[in-house]
């Protein structure tokens, strides 16, 4: 056979005695990092000041932590607002004793209101530019960002795909399967790398940056139908739909590609 089920059961983190370092922990910090480090570049070449460099980090980091996971809880698990209102902000469930959970539940449409949203303050506050100048630059090191996010979901064997009904896929043995999925959280992975490579082209050898909401719009084009096609492939997440019908995630895509197609394709103001 060219391809076979892989078993998957690594560890969650790195176990110190008294804390666990978990991997899904380490690969948001990559991506902000990956993703300050990215902006740096930008800002350099726009000649703007590094001193709104750390303004935008705390902006993106808060915006993309609140942000996700109000999204998860109203999106996908609403009942905790009355079974367990303070695991929504806290990284504890307090419904059956106390326990130490993580956030786990983290959405990234909601992310995606979250870090727009706190663009528009930022653009205001800090850095005095249209907010879909700091748009079309953000969401470079966001794709990027995306990838390790996908990555940190497969490490939890969280957001799995659907069986494959054959030899090839992976066994999440932590969910007690014995039979193979879709690695769709590596598929999405694997299509976000595009993604960030299509925009820092775009970036750094057109002039489409001068073009306000270009870049930005392609990204929402480009992450969200990648987003609404990977769907097909996974589990749903809220199982409360026929067969045939469009998951949650999949209808949240929509209304971004929308606003993409609109921003790439809107007459230009020059």
């Amino acid at each position: 056979m060219l391809f076979s089920a892989i078993v998957w059961d690594p560890s969650k983190g790195i176990d110190l005695g008294f804390f666990m370092i978990r991997y899904y922990s380490l690969m948001y910090l990559v991506a902000f990092v990956l993703g300050w480090y990215i902006m740096k570049k930008i800002y350099e070449n726009d000649k703007i000041s590094e001193t709104k460099l750390d303004p935008l980090f705390m902006y993106t980091v808060l915006a993309t932590l609140i942000g996700a996971r109000l999204g998860h809880v109203i999106f996908y698990q609403t009942e905790l607002f009355l079974e367990d209102p303070l695991s929504i902000i806290l990284p504890f469930s307090f419904k059956n004793g106390f326990e130490f959970t993580g956030f786990q539940g983290l959405a990234s449409h909601g992310a995606a209101i979250g870090i727009i949203t706190a663009m528009y303050f930022y653009s205001k506050k800090v850095l005095e530019k249209p907010l879909l100048y700091i748009l079309d630059r953000i969401v470079i090191p966001v794709a990027i960002g995306g990838v390790f996010i996908r990555i940190g979901n497969f490490i939890n064997s969280e957001i799995i795909g659907k069986p494959t009904h054959s030899d090839y896929g992976v066994i999440f043995k932590q969910l007690g399967e014995t039979f193979p999925r879709h690695p769709a959280q590596l598929y999405e992975a694997g299509c976000y790398i595009i993604v960030f490579c299509i925009l820092w082209f775009t970036y750094w050898k057109t002039n489409k940056k001068n073009k306000l909401g270009y870049i930005f719009g392609l990204f929402l084009v480009l992450l969200w139908s990648v987003r609404f096609f990977i769907e097909f492939m996974k589990e749903a997440q809220v199982d409360n739909r026929a067969a045939w019908a469009l998951n949650t995630g999949q209808w949240l895509s929509l209304p971004f590609i929308a606003l993409g197609l609109y921003l790439i394709f809107r007459p230009s103001k020059d």
